[in-house]
């Protein structure tokens, strides 16, 4: 019988919706201290330098949106190419399967989401960026039984518990 190859995490047990939910919650705390940070030191940069008010006084946002979504974004990608997870995801016991994917494929799972998150501080787009990251949540919700976001399957990864 010739069949379709199996997935090479075929074995592994998917994580629970809300494990991947409470990993990225306690990684949005740190990432939104960071943000605050470079938010007040952009702020007293733009009024040293007597731009604060250049774009209505939006610029200081824009800027660390976008440099915090870009930390985020290296540190996702970063942190599941050495390890196969995230602080988030330790805590959790969670892991991205399987563990030997290209810097490539993790890179296109970390731009997709949650890359996102450099669009934040723009208007407008912040809202379809939002809305976006809303929708990623709800295809892992109605993507059974492995719950996988356009993330995952752009990469071919599934979020699975770490049973080791």
């Amino acid at each position: 019988m010739t069949g379709l190859p199996l997935p090479p995490w075929s074995d592994a047990v998917p994580a629970e919706w809300w494990e991947r939910l409470a990993a990225r919650l306690i990684e949005a705390l740190v990432f939104g201290v960071f943000y605050y940070i470079l938010f007040i030191a952009l702020w007293g940069f733009f009024r040293t330098v007597g731009l604060l008010e250049t774009f209505d006084g939006l610029l200081p946002g824009v800027f660390a949106w976008l440099l915090a979504g870009l930390g985020y974004t290296v540190y996702d990608w970063a942190a599941h190419s050495m390890g196969g997870r995230t602080f988030g995801k330790a805590i959790m016991r969670i892991r991205v399967s399987p563990s030997d994917l290209s810097r490539g494929a993790l890179l296109k799972r970390s731009l997709v989401y949650p890359g996102t998150a450099m669009l934040m501080g723009i208007p407008v787009v912040n809202v379809l960026a939002g809305i976006f990251a809303f929708a990623v949540g709800m295809l892992i919700l109605i993507d059974k039984p492995l719950q996988r976001g356009p993330h995952d399957r752009i990469a071919g990864t599934l979020v699975s518990k770490d049973l080791r």
